[in-house]
């Protein structure tokens, strides 16, 4: 009798690789798992079956991942994907990029086939360790049951520590089947894994020197502020030091839009007064932002007159691309805080204010009114009917530039686009995963008719959750910033740009039980907006836009940041 309840006993703590998995998760409190099952990972979706983990299916691996970049940027989570081996792992390649690029944290795992037989081309095999290594923070290969708990516990780590970014966890399929005892809980221990999170007092003491000493200083905040949650701080320090801010396309909404000092967004479309602001200052403070090249333009002419700072908990982006002359490495709201500790005199800068301030006044964004649906009008539109307090979230192109441009985010969180890969496919997935992360939020969708068609599929996942999200496609029938630099820059040639052949989108979203609208003018575009921005169910809104606009102002490659086109006072 006794032997026997000894035996009970000891198969009880025996656990299944894919039961160790789930365990894990649930001990980092995940809530949603965005997922494609496959042969590889079938263990791992027997036992999700009995999970109280969400488990949302998209109709594409990509669209899963990049539903839970989505989910990440909105919740600061984690967000976590299952893939299967081979074309499943592979499909994901896209977000994983993506992610890596813009510091979105992901823990991805993907299935892999039995580990007898890696190594030998088996079917639906994928070198998921060699394909992803450049373009993740780091990956690991389940290699033993009992390192699967610490394992999943460092990539978590890993994920969500110093600079994010996405982990993937290769899970051969006879681990997640093969059995054995539960593992003790081991502390995580990555002595070669150290981020630098408290920034150096001294370096912080020359920036504040530097401030009092400026006559033209401002602020550059990318989404190392978000990353942060330093927004409050932000706000706090350039009050104080009465700094002006200009954003990263990134970084929009770490600084309220309406406020006085706010500049706008900087770059290749960033408006006239952030631009020059940031060729004319004596003091550049980079708070969280990479200086990438859509940024900077032609970089001998970028900041040419500054003293350049830059804060960032990233190491590698200090001086990379832009010259620093007092580096401060740490976590962007500790920095902030020791620059509003240590309490010098704000720099004189009258003539410094009244610059910007006409700047501001005589060159704001602008667009010509005609009898033609503007791009520009729709966006200001869904400002004012959303009471600028929507997640956003874009696709990639035009439409992604005229949504930074002319909605003014009051506040952090509200704001989902891929920046540094400018994956187009990207929104639609995208905004369900940030409806995901807060479901009371009304969630808008800003799409092109190209990017919308390349991830169409994912409509089912908001028909199949009714997720409430506004889906606003600005249809130019056109690839649209691919022709508007053929316009530009090659004579007009457009070269498989156009799209006149396309379906129709309201009948698409019929198809899938969601409400359709196609819209041609302003006032259609009141009306309709008004009827549906409050229903708490999915819509697609097809704006037929004109086709011919174009966004500006604009930096030409080789051109410096001052030397913008289609700015007109």
């Amino acid at each position: 009798m006794e032997a026997a309840l000894k035996e009970t006993k000891a198969k009880t703590s025996e656990l299944s690789g894919a039961d160790l998995l789930l365990k894990a998760l649930e001990k980092e409190n995940v809530e949603v798992i965005f997922g494609y099952p496959g042969g590889a990972v079938l263990p791992i979706y027997d036992k999700l079956y009995d999970s109280k983990i969400l488990h949302v299916l998209p109709r594409h691996e990509q669209g899963g991942i990049h539903a839970a970049e989505g989910y990440a940027r909105i919740s600061g989570k984690p967000g976590v994907v299952i893939a299967t081996s081979g074309p499943g792992a592979t499909n994901i390649i896209t977000g994983l990029a993506d992610a890596m690029m813009d510091s979105l944290p992901l823990v991805v795992f993907t299935g892999q086939v039995a580990t007898g037989v890696i190594g030998t081309d088996a079917f639906q095999e994928a070198d998921i360790l060699g394909i992803t290594t450049p373009i993740t923070k780091y990956n690991y290969q389940i290699r033993d049951t009992k390192d699967i708990p610490r394992v999943i516990k460092e990539a978590f780590y890993i994920a969500t520590s110093g600079r994010p970014g996405p982990v993937v966890i290769d899970f051969p399929k006879d681990l997640a089947a093969a059995v054995s005892e539960e593992p003790a809980e081991q502390d995580i221990f990555l002595p070669g894994y150290q981020p630098t999170t408290e920034p150096n007092f001294l370096q912080v003491r020359k920036l504040a020197e530097a401030v009092s000493r400026a006559k033209r200083p401002v602020i550059l905040a990318g989404a190392g502020v978000l990353h942060a949650k330093a927004s409050t701080l932000l706000k706090e320090y350039a009050e104080q030091q009465k700094l002006h801010i200009v954003h990263t396309l990134l970084g929009l909404g770490g600084f309220p839009a309406g406020h006085e000092l706010f500049l706008g967004m900087a770059g290749m479309h960033g408006c006239y007064a952030a631009n020059m602001a940031l060729h004319q200052c004596d003091l550049l403070i980079n708070i969280g932002a990479r200086f990438d090249d859509r940024l900077t333009g032609n970089l001998k002419h970028f900041a040419p007159n500054a003293t350049v700072a830059h804060i960032d908990i990233d190491p590698a982006e200090i001086g990379k691309n832009v010259p620093t002359h007092i580096p401060v490495v740490g976590d962007a709201g500790e920095a902030l805080r020791q620059l509003i500790r240590q309490v010098g005199n704000p720099p004189e800068q009258d003539e410094w204010k009244e610059t910007i301030t006409s700047w501001k006044r005589d060159y704001p964004y602008h667009y010509e009114n005609t009898d033609l649906l503007k791009p520009q009008k729709v966006m200001e539109l869904l400002f004012e009917k959303t009471a600028g307090e929507a997640i956003v979230v874009t696709d990639v192109g035009q439409h992604q530039m005229w949504a930074a441009q002319y909605y003014q985010f009051k506040t952090a969180d509200r704001w989902v686009t891929s920046g540094g890969l400018g994956t187009m496919g990207f929104g639609l997935p995208a905004s369900i995963g940030a409806q995901f992360a807060d479901p009371s939020a009304c969630v808008v969708a800003v799409l092109g008719d190209g990017g919308f068609q390349m991830s169409t599929q994912e409509l089912a996942v908001i028909a199949e959750y009714q997720l409430p999200i506004k889906i606003a496609i600005f249809n130019n029938k056109a690839l649209g910033m691919v022709r508007q630099w053929q316009e530009i820059f090659y004579d007009a040639r457009y070269s498989h740009s156009k799209n006149p052949v396309q379906p129709s989108f309201v009948k698409l979203a019929d198809a899938y039980g969601i409400k359709g609208y196609e819209i041609h003018t302003e006032a259609e575009a009141h009306a309709i907006l008004n009827e549906v921005l409050n229903d708490n169910e999915p819509v697609l809104l097809d704006f037929r836009v004109d086709g011919e606009e174009n966004v500006y102002p604009m930096i030409a490659t080789g051109k410096g940041i001052h030397e913008m086109v289609g700015v007109k006072k």
